[in-house]
């Protein structure tokens, strides 16, 4: 009991320290921000994982064999079990290296490896009906890397990306050739999937074993991204072999500083995103551009004031998509400290839609079938 306390105390303070970091977002300038967080060391070449890296099970913070309370974690501190329809989920987590010290976190940094866990067990836990949930630890760019232009910002994310993709490879020969794959991340792990799914898996025989992706907080340029994913954007509810994704912001919404960096980006087609619509996926509705009352949201996670557990509370937000394909959810919603400047939801794009996603994947695999 004594142990599990003092990891309970752990966690929160892990979590604190997030919101306390993400607190300053909100009332430092750009320029402030990018001084505090990017990286002031040179970039370090990162050496290839040994061919058999993934084999080992401390490789992962969830896989089968290895325990995967973390992300079968329910509302209330109980465990989901696997439900009857089979499929595996390859999560991705996002940042937690908030160092400028260097560019990549260590594998066995054991603050970034806290902040992570703290990470999957509320983001990657609405997926804990699949039959096997695999999380990765990989090589993450650190946070600063997504708040500069320097050429290592690059070099970084290339860096773990290539973590992320051997990942993947192995989780492939892991799991049975007919078992559906639901990819999914948050931030820097959508990142990472959408350039799997582009570069990696579009047109290979892994293309057919998609049923779902769950690209969240990262805007996704409907006309420079999305026809280089080899799957198209979910349209309808339960629709399957596709892609859902969006980026929450409640109202007024000010979301310069992201379309500012959305803006001077290039697409997976190499043209500039400026300009072009971001795909928003209403996951109220399960349509993407569409919009939903409150009263439509089964569940949104809200953590007790220790931030040591947390409840579902039903019809919190409403969620509609803009014309340009920001997300927006009303009033901003009381669910702690952690929001970004211009009331960006960044944080919570997940936990604000808890129970619906929950329902939505299970829904979704269902109706997935195999390719011809």
């Amino acid at each position: 009991m004594k142990a599990a306390r003092i990891f309970l105390y752990i966690v929160a303070a892990g979590i604190v320290l997030v919101i306390g970091t993400f607190f300053a977002l909100r009332i430092w300038s750009n320029e402030l921000t990018a001084f505090a967080f990017v990286p002031t060391a040179e970039f370090e070449e990162q050496q290839p994982l040994a061919a058999n890296a993934y084999a080992d099970p401390q490789m992962w913070f969830a896989r089968p064999g290895k325990g995967d309370n973390l992300v079968r974690w329910q509302p209330g501190g109980s465990v989901q079990k696997a439900g009857d329809t089979r499929f595996a989920v390859f999560f991705v987590h996002p940042t937690s290296y908030l160092e400028k010290t260097g560019w990549n976190a260590s594998l066995d940094d054991s603050t970034a490896n806290d902040r992570a866990e703290i990470f999957l067990k509320g983001m990657a836990s609405p997926f804990g009906q699949a039959s096997e949930i695999w999380a990765p630890r990989y090589r993450q760019a650190a946070f600063g890397s997504f708040l500069t232009e320097d050429p290592k910002a690059d070099k970084a994310l290339d860096a773990a990306y290539r973590d992320v993709e051997q990942a993947f490879d192995y989780f492939l020969t892991q799991i049975p050739a007919e078992e559906p794959i639901v990819l999914a991340g948050h931030s820097q792990g959508s990142v990472h999937l959408l350039r799997l799914l582009a570069e990696h898996i579009a047109g290979t025989p892994a293309q057919k074993r998609i049923a779902m992706v769950y690209a969240i907080g990262w805007p996704v340029s409907l006309q420079h991204d999305l026809p280089a994913l080899g799957l198209p954007a979910c349209s309808v509810l339960h629709q399957a072999g596709c892609i859902q994704s969006w980026v929450s912001f409640a109202e007024p919404a000010d979301t310069g500083q992201m379309l500012e960096r959305y803006n001077a980006s290039a697409g997976f087609d190499g043209q500039p995103r400026k300009g072009s619509a971001i795909l928003c996926s209403n996951p109220l509705t399960g349509k993407s551009a569409d919009s939903a009352p409150a009263s439509a949201n089964l569940g949104t996670l809200v953590p007790n004031a220790a931030i040591t557990d947390a409840t579902l509370t039903p019809g919190a937000v409403p969620a509609r998509c803009d014309a340009s394909g920001i997300l927006l959810i009303g009033d901003p919603p009381v669910l702690g400290p952690a929001v970004l400047p211009g009331n960006n939801y960044h944080v919570y794009d997940i936990p604000l839609f808890w129970k619906n996603l929950q329902q939505d994947v299970t829904a979704r695999v269902k109706q997935w079938t195999p390719p011809a």
